[in-house]
């Protein structure tokens, strides 16, 4: 993935926000909507492309794109950069392999560790019992 290329093919929108900021919010379009398309971007390979598809499938729109908004602050600059960073993040997100988890087996003194305290417990509780009748 090549985030400067990436950069490039971003693709802003200015919206008028909702939230705090009294008249200036009537008269500023200060949230920011991103639009990304990941079919025609030149910054990602056709094998990272297919698995963010498969990742973010639901986000994805028919066309291709990932849309985010972001109308936090009353600062569309700011607004502009926090978008750009949730989209980088999200896309190194997608593109990390997991880890392959690896058996292991508790070592033979955890076994008998684990063995003496149920004994030491279960005397415990035996020896708090009533003794039978006879």
């Amino acid at each position: 993935m090549n985030i400067e290329t990436l950069l490039r093919e971003l693709s802003f929108k200015a919206v008028r926000s909702s939230g705090p900021g009294g008249q200036h919010v009537n008269k500023t379009a200060s949230k920011v909507e991103l639009i990304f398309n990941i079919r025609t971007s030149n910054a990602l390979s056709e094998q990272e492309k297919e698995r963010l598809a498969t990742l973010l499938g639901s986000r994805i729109t028919e066309g291709g794109d990932i849309v985010m908004s972001c109308g936090e602050t009353r600062s569309q600059h700011r607004n502009k950069a926090i978008v750009i960073e949730r989209l980088i993040e999200w896309i190194q997100q997608g593109l990390k392999k997991k880890k392959t988890r690896k058996k292991t087996k508790p070592s033979r003194s955890a076994i008998e560790k684990r063995l003496l305290s149920k004994k030491k417990t279960a005397l415990k509780k035996a020896s708090r019992k009533k003794p039978p009748i006879e």
